[in-house]
């Protein structure tokens, strides 16, 4: 008896929820548009699909730019995958928020009916962008050095609440003036819904992730660290530092403590390059290094093998690519442990916007074929790179500054769903314990201390973090 009573309170409860769930929907597809940049990034599609620019706030490569931006009208409409009935819009202005006059709404029947004006007192609640703080610093990986980026200026989220839903909505028409506040525009996406509960957008995390332990710094009191990386046996770490006018490869030894001995030591036979020496991968049998001159538009890379002779390194041969092309001087990389496949971060024509992931396989001769792009779930119109692919082929860390984030450059997983290396699950953001508003990159993951490395930069100071994360959390296939 208890346990039938049980059950139906229970079922009641769900019921009751589901009732109370918001169904949300974010545009599917262009209807008509006023003004289109073109290209791949901030081109009129960018607005479709979920937001990429928020909760984070300011500029972005995702988010739709106008032609009219500053001072000017625009108009789009837009279509949904369903009908629904809406008792909210919401359009999420990443730049210089405010500046939405008029949204209506199409029932179906072909016309649009107006169902939000802006009021003359109206002011459209913005947040101090959690990029702000940090965002004048990002750690460009492929440049080697700080560089700045421009500031955020009150991103916000106009929240449409209609005095009457209306049902069977398959379209929105939204109007702007922007000529109302003064700076550059930027549109995220449009979202609808049938509560007047704000939408709310959620980084795509997981719990295990969200309870991790605060990760500690390893500070070795070097400038601009980067490609952290530790020996299979777990005693040596690896990192490059900016040094006498160049990147340097330095390494520590474990004590007896488990601490990492200081100072560190340079490595002299694998910083011989005149700008850039940073390693890519470590084993017990070869190492990749990267920052060699190159001839562009050549089979050359910049990337060279070396043997690993008990801690002793010397050079093997380049890496070579059919057909190579990347338009910076260096680039990202990580390869399975018996060199079939490798993985690229590059910028190219045929990039979705910036850099992207690409993969190639090895040919007999030892060389690669022609980089495939790995796709548009794992790549977006902005910045892909620092990759880092586990032993298991499947899991693969890398950096972005393409998905909604904590702010700035943030350290993402992704999984690889079969074969083609060309599908990949949605990225997951690492969450709040790694990943800050400032920047977070070249992840490793040393799966024999199941310990997670990486960089990061706040206000300017460069760093190493590590946090344990059980590797059964991680290579779950």
């Amino acid at each position: 008896m208890k346990k039938s009573i049980y059950f139906l309170l229970y079922s009641l409860f769900f019921i009751l929820a589901s009732a109370q769930a918001q169904q949300i929907q974010w545009a599917s597809k262009l209807i008509k548009f006023s003004t289109d940049l073109g290209g791949k990034q901030n081109s009129i599609k960018r607005i479709l699909g979920k937001p990429d620019a928020f909760p984070q706030g300011g500029a972005s490569a995702n988010a739709w730019m106008p032609k009219r931006a500053l001072d000017g009208s625009e108009t789009i409409e837009v279509g949904f995958e369903k009908p629904q009935t809406v008792k909210q819009v919401a359009v999420f202005e990443n730049l210089n928020s405010g500046c939405v006059t008029k949204i209506s709404v199409d029932n179906g029947s072909g016309n649009y009916e107006t169902v939000w004006t802006r009021k003359r007192d109206w002011k459209t609640p913005t947040f101090k962008s959690t990029a702000s703080a940090d965002h004048a610093y990002y750690f460009g990986r492929k440049r080697r050095k700080v560089q700045e980026v421009p500031d955020v200026f009150n991103p916000g989220i106009e929240y449409a609440i209609l005095q009457n839903a209306v049902s069977n909505v398959v379209a929105v028409k939204v109007e702007f003036n922007f000529a109302l506040l003064p700076g550059a525009k930027q549109i995220d996406a449009i979202g609808i819904s049938d509560s007047d509960t704000p939408i709310e957008v959620k980084i795509n995390t997981i719990p295990v992730f969200d309870n991790l332990p605060k990760p500690e710094s390893l500070e070795f009191e070097n400038s601009e660290v980067s490609n952290v990386m530790v020996s299979q046996d777990g005693q040596k770490i690896f990192y490059s530092a900016f040094a006498n006018g160049k990147d340097v490869v330095f390494s520590s030894r474990k004590q007896a403590d488990g601490k990492w001995a200081k100072p560190p030591v340079a490595e002299p036979s694998l910083s011989l390059n005149d700008d850039y020496n940073y390693m890519e991968f470590y084993s017990d049998n070869f190492i990749l290094k990267g920052g060699v001159e190159y001839t562009k538009n050549t089979t050359e890379t910049g990337f060279e093998f070396f043997e690993n002779k008990n801690g002793n390194f010397q050079s093997l041969k380049p890496l070579k690519i059919a057909a190579y092309n990347n338009y910076e001087k260096t680039a990202d990389i990580t390869i399975t442990n018996d060199g079939k496949i490798i993985i690229m971060g590059i910028e190219t024509d045929f990039t979705q916007g910036g850099t992207d992931l690409y993969f190639a396989n090895q040919k007999e001769d030892g060389t690669y074929g022609l980089l495939q792009n790995m796709g548009k779930v794992i790549n977006s119109a902005a910045d892909e790179g620092m990759p880092q692919l586990l032993s298991d082929t499947k899991t693969l860390f890398f950096s972005s500054i393409g998905f909604s984030s904590y702010g700035n450059y943030d350290i993402y997983v992704s999984y690889r769903l079969d074969d083609s290396w060309k599908k990949w699950s949605e990225p997951i953001n690492l969450g709040n314990k790694i990943n800050s508003d400032g920047f977070e990159g070249s992840p490793f993951y040393d799966e024999t201390t199941e310990m997670l490395y990486f960089t990061r930069i706040i206000e300017g100071k460069s760093a190493i973090g590590r946090v344990k994360i059980p590797k059964s959390e991680l290579m779950k296939n």
